[in-house]
C-alpha cells in the first residue's frame, strides 16, 4: 500500500476520495488504482528522477498521478489544457517528458504535439475517459498493471514542476524542494499536508472548480487529501452551481479568484436564497487583486469565512489575511507567515527597515525551501538577492502593525481572471507579422477579470491599422497562443514611447486606459 494512504484507507475505505462529472471513486478503490499506475509506470522504466506530463482537465485520475508520482520520486508537470499544440511540444521538449496522459477533451492538440519533433523523449501515451487509436487506453493500462506493494525502501518523494511564463520569452519551470527525484521520506509530506490544517479543516471536503494545473489550486485540494481530505471538482466554474455545490456536497473549503466570487455574486437570487453554507469552514482566495466591494459583498453573505493569501508559484504562501483583519487592513495582503521573513530593498539593494518604506519585496523561507528555474540558471539569479532570498518581481511595503502590501509591479506582467501573462511572450508572436515596426502589449481595465490583453501597434511602411490588418494579427495569435493569452483588442500608435535607453515606457501606455479607475495595477 502506498506509504501515503495507509491510514486513510484503513479508516475510510468506502467513503469518498474524489469525485468529478463523470463519477466517483472510493479510498479502496482509489488505493488500488493508485498501486496499479506505480507498478505500469515502473514496468515501462519510470523512475525517479523523470518526468511525467498531464493534460487533463479537472478529472479524479489527476489526483491518481499526483499520488503514484510522489512515491515513485517522480516530477509530474501539470500541463495548462489552454494551450496550443507547439506549446505543449515546446513543455515535452523542456521538460525531457517521458509519459503523457492526455484526456479525451484535449486529443487533438496531444496528438499534434506528439508529432512534432520535440516530443522524442515521449515513450508512452495515454488517454484518459475517451479512445484513440494512437494512444494507449488509461484503464487498459491499469488493469494490465500489478496491484502490488511499493516497498518502504523505494518508496521516494516526487512532487510538481508548475511552468510560469515570464518577462522574457517561453514559460520556465519552476523547480521547488518538493518537485521530485528526492528522498525526503513520505513522513515529510505528510507533515507538509497536515501544515495546511491552518488554512483548511482537516479530513474535510474540498471543493477544486479552478483549474489544477495552477499551484494553488493543487495546494489547496492535493495537500489537504494526503492528510484524508475528499475532493470534489468540476472542469469548468459555473458560479450558480457552485453555490449549489457547496450545500449539496457539503463542502467544508474552497478556493476561488476574485472572478469567480462576482460569477456567484451574480447567481440567480432563486439559488443564493436557497444557499445555506453551513459545512463551509473556509473561502481562500487569492491570484489576484480583488475589489473592495466584491470581497466586502462576500463577506456579507458568507460571513467571517473569507480569507486572502499572497503568494507565488516560486515562494508558495507568504501571508495571509484573515476576514476580520481584513476589514480594518482593507488593501492590504496581511501579516508574513511566521515561516517567512520580508525584506523591503531599495534600487541600490540597500535593506530598508522603517515602516511605510517602499521597496522591492523580498522573500525567506525560514524552513530552508526555495526554488530554481528549470534549465535557466540565469533567470535563477536574476530572481535572488542571494540564496534563499528570492523576489516575484512586487513592489510594497512593511507598515508599522507588521501587515504587508503591494503597491506596484517591478516585472512586466498582466493578471487576468487571476491566471498571469506575460506580455513579452505575446509580443513575440505578434512581432512575426511583417507589418508590425513596433508592438507593446499591457493590461487594460476589465470589469469581470481586472485586465484584459490589449496590443498597441506601430505598423510598418505600407501597412495602416485597418480591420483586416487587426483580422491577420488576431489570426497569428490564434495559431500560436492560448485563447487566455490572445489579445482582445488592438490599438494603433504612430510611435511608441520609450526611454532614452529604448525601453517602452509601458506605464506611460497604461496611463490613459486606467484613468479614473481606483487600482492602478
Amino acid at each position: 500500500m502506498p506509504k501515503l494512504l495507509d491510514d486513510i484507507v484503513s479508516t475510510k475505505g468506502s467513503e469518498i476520495a474524489v469525485a468529478d462529472e463523470f463519477g466517483s471513486t472510493t479510498w479502496s478503490q482509489f488505493d488500488e488504482r493508485v498501486r496499479r499506475l506505480i507498478n505500469g509506470l515502473k514496468d515501462h522504466g519510470v523512475g525517479p528522477g523523470d518526468t511525467i506530463a498531464m493534460m487533463m482537465g479537472n478529472r479524479r485520475e489527476c489526483f491518481e498521478i499526483f499520488q503514484a508520482s510522489a512515491h515513485l520520486g517522480v516530477t509530474y508537470v501539470p500541463v495548462n489544457w489552454h494551450w496550443v499544440a507547439d506549446e505543449l511540444a515546446y513543455i515535452l521538449e523542456d521538460a525531457d517528458v517521458k509519459v503523457l496522459l492526455v484526456g479525451s477533451r484535449f486529443t487533438d492538440v496531444a496528438i499534434e504535439a506528439l508529432s512534432d519533433a520535440r516530443s522524442q523523449n515521449v515513450q508512452l501515451s495515454l488517454i484518459v475517459g475517451g479512445e484513440s487509436e494512437t494512444l494507449t487506453d488509461y484503464e487498459e493500462f491499469l488493469s494490465s498493471s500489478s496491484t502490488d506493494d511499493l516497498p518502504d525502501d523505494q518508496q521516494l518523494l516526487g512532487g510538481p514542476m508548475f511552468y510560469t511564463s515570464g518577462t522574457t520569452g517561453r514559460p520556465k519551470g519552476v523547480r521547488g524542494s518538493l518537485s521530485g527525484g528526492g528522498t525526503i521520506p513520505t513522513e515529510v509530506m505528510q507533515l507538509i499536508g497536515g501544515s495546511m490544517a491552518s488554512y483548511v479543516p482537516a479530513n474535510g471536503r474540498s471543493l477544486l472548480v479552478g483549474p489544477v494545473y495552477h499551484s494553488a489550486q493543487w495546494a489547496f485540494t492535493f495537500m489537504p487529501m494526503i492528510n484524508g481530505s475528499s475532493v470534489i471538482m468540476r472542469h469548468k466554474f459555473d458560479g450558480a452551481e457552485t453555490v449549489k455545490l457547496i450545500d449539496s456536497e457539503k463542502i467544508t473549503n474552497i478556493h476561488l479568484v476574485p472572478t469567480q466570487f462576482k460569477r456567484m455574486l451574480d447567481a440567480p437570487d432563486s439559488v443564493k436564497k436557497g444557499f445555506t453554507g453551513d459545512s463551509l469552514e473556509s473561502v481562500w482566495h487569492g491570484a489576484a487583486p480583488c475589489p473592495a466591494a466584491w470581497k466586502r459583498s462576500m463577506l456579507e453573505w458568507f460571513g467571517p469565512k473569507v480569507h486572502e493569501y499572497y503568494g507565488s508559484t516560486e515562494g508558495a504562501f507568504i501571508s495571509t489575511i484573515k476576514a476580520e483583519d481584513w476589514l480594518n487592513k482593507g488593501g492590504s495582503v496581511g501579516k508574513p507567515l511566521e515561516t517567512v521573513e520580508v525584506l523591503v530593498v531599495d534600487d541600490d539593494g540597500n535593506r530598508l527597515t522603517e515602516p511605510n518604506s517602499s521597496g522591492t519585496l523580498y522573500f525567506r523561507n525560514l524552513m530552508g525551501t526555495d526554488f530554481e528555474y528549470h534549465k535557466a540558471p540565469e533567470k535563477t539569479a536574476e530572481a535572488h538577492l542571494e540564496p534563499g532570498v528570492f523576489t516575484t518581481g512586487d513592489i510594497g511595503f512593511l507598515d508599522e502593525d507588521g501587515y504587508l502590501w503591494l503597491s506596484d509591479r517591478k516585472i512586466d506582467m498582466i493578471i487576468s481572471g487571476g491566471v498571469n501573462i506575460y506580455p513579452a511572450e505575446i509580443e513575440a508572436v505578434i512581432a512575426e507579422h511583417d507589418g508590425i515596426a513596433d508592438v507593446s502589449v499591457i493590461g487594460v481595465p476589465n470589469e469581470e477579470f481586472g485586465e484584459e490583453v490589449k496590443a498597441i501597434v506601430e505598423c510598418s511602411d505600407g501597412y495602416t491599422g485597418d480591420i483586416e490588418f487587426i483580422r491577420e494579427i488576431l489570426q497569428l495569435c490564434n495559431t500560436k497562443l492560448a485563447g487566455y493569452k490572445r489579445p482582445k483588442s488592438v490599438d494603433f500608435i504612430d510611435q511608441l514611447p520609450r526611454t532614452g535607453t529604448g525601453k517602452i515606457l509601458k506605464r506611460t501606455l497604461r496611463e490613459p486606459y486606467w484613468e479614473g479607475h481606483e487600482r492602478q495595477i
